[in-house]
């Protein structure tokens, strides 16, 4: 789950008394706007969007006024705005009026997981804003931390001090950044950002670091996140029907992670483990359909009902099913292939026959019995399939999956429809 902008970020972070600008929601009567200019000066007018979606501010997705008729045109524009970023498609709900912080300097910080390291880093710069990206190496500072300890001031005042930050914002930031450490630690986040902070004169001759924006992503199977008390559909305005499906399936145990990368896609990549989501994801490209992490041991019932739904949404238009992950440690491959191939089988009792492909990579407990239970089924229902062990490197086996597929495209779909008997469509 994904949250950002001020409208739900500035309340978590009054969790942890981090100066926020202010900000109202779409509600906002026209006095509260008028008053809210009136304390600031100008306001910007922001979208919402549930979930995560980046690059809004290039896109023009930002308004701004400094009197209450332009602020409702901008309201009126912004409203149900419409943005696509990548893959992801997204529609407004709503916008928010936030108050204008005046500031000579915007910092860049954020909080993430970095597998790099295996712990905590935090990225920071004092040039900070929308061309972040951007910077030079020696413009950003990127530091891990130890957990145990969390993030300590002296971690932020050297990171600063290595980039060349004027010293008068090193003691505000030292103040005040490691605030986010709890808010981060203790409520299920696996990244936080905040761009821009911006670093208001107090009037005394110090600097006031000030979220101007937000961004979280949070564990879904964490359940501190219950704490925070967001809505139930804050995350769910931009999935698509089959998302939400499989996502419903949620458990203590066992992944059910989806995303779809592409409608059109050729290639039904059902992946167990992280580090297979991310290999076979970057390396299928367009061709997947999905992208998704079904790994951690997941039982016999849930597996089937993962199966039943991806078979549901995607066999008919995919050249290839590809089933591939690691070597597992935990997970039973016996009870996730019978899942897997009696949901196949299913699918072509109630559908009928389809001109698919499997392909099947695979390591580590009842290997052999659940390629047996595979080969069975894949037999009796009359399905070409290539099946690889523990001793395949992935990538290769990510190569055969792409060799089918554009055999399948240049005449195999034909071929395999016909010894099935079934259409092609």
């Amino acid at each position: 789950m994904n949250v950002t902008g001020l409208f739900h970020g500035a309340r978590l972070l009054k969790f942890v008394d981090y100066p926020v600008a202010e900000v109202l929601g779409p509600d906002a009567s026209n006095a509260e706007i008028q008053s809210l200019i009136e304390r600031c000066g100008s306001v910007f007018i922001k979208p919402i969007f549930k979930g995560g979606v980046g690059k809004k501010g290039k896109a023009g997705l930002l308004g701004r006024a400094k009197d209450l008729g332009a602020a409702m045109k901008e309201k009126e524009r912004l409203y149900f705005a419409e943005h696509t970023h990548g893959n992801t498609k997204a529609k407004a709900e709503g916008v928010t009026f936030e108050g204008a912080v005046p500031a000579d300097i915007e910092v860049y910080f954020s909080i993430t997981d970095s597998t790099e390291y295996r712990a905590p880093m935090i990225t920071i710069t004092h040039h900070g804003g929308m061309d972040i990206e951007e910077l030079a190496s020696d413009q950003i500072a990127r530091v891990p931390f130890d957990p145990l300890t969390g993030l300590k001031g002296f971690v932020i005042s050297n990171a600063l001090k290595s980039i060349g930050a004027p010293a008068e914002l090193i003691s505000p930031l030292v103040q005040h950044l490691p605030k986010l450490w709890d808010l981060y630690h203790q409520y299920g986040m696996t990244m936080l950002e905040l761009n821009p902070i911006r670093m208001k004169p107090d009037g005394k001759g110090r600097l006031i670091p000030v979220a101007c924006d937000f961004k979280c992503s949070f564990d879904g199977d964490d359940a501190n996140v219950a704490r925070l008390g967001l809505p139930d559909d804050l995350d769910t305005s931009s999935y698509s029907n089959f998302e939400m499906e499989v996502n419903s399936l949620r458990t203590y145990q066992g992944q059910s992670d989806v995303f779809v990368i592409n409608e059109q896609g050729s290639i039904t990549a059902m992946t167990f483990g992280g580090g297979a989501n991310a290999l076979v994801t970057e390396l299928l490209g367009d061709s997947a359909s999905i992208s998704s992490d079904f790994g951690g041991n997941p039982p016999y019932a849930k597996m089937h009902d993962i199966s039943r739904i991806v078979y549901k949404y995607w066999l008919k238009q995919s050249n290839v099913l590809f089933i591939i992950g690691g070597k597992a440690n935990n997970t039973d491959i016996f009870e996730t292939f019978r899942a897997m191939a009696d949901a196949l089988r299913d699918y072509f009792n109630t559908y009928g026959p389809t001109p698919i492909y499997v392909v099947i990579g695979r390591g580590g407990p009842n290997l052999i019995r659940g390629m047996s239970y595979m080969k069975d089924t894949m037999d009796a229902l009359g399905v070409p399939y290539q099946m690889f062990g523990f001793d395949s490197a992935m990538s290769e086996v990510v190569n055969y999956a792409q060799a089918v597929d554009e055999w399948m495209k240049t005449g195999g779909r034909e071929i395999v429809a016909k010894k099935l008997g079934c259409s092609v469509a």
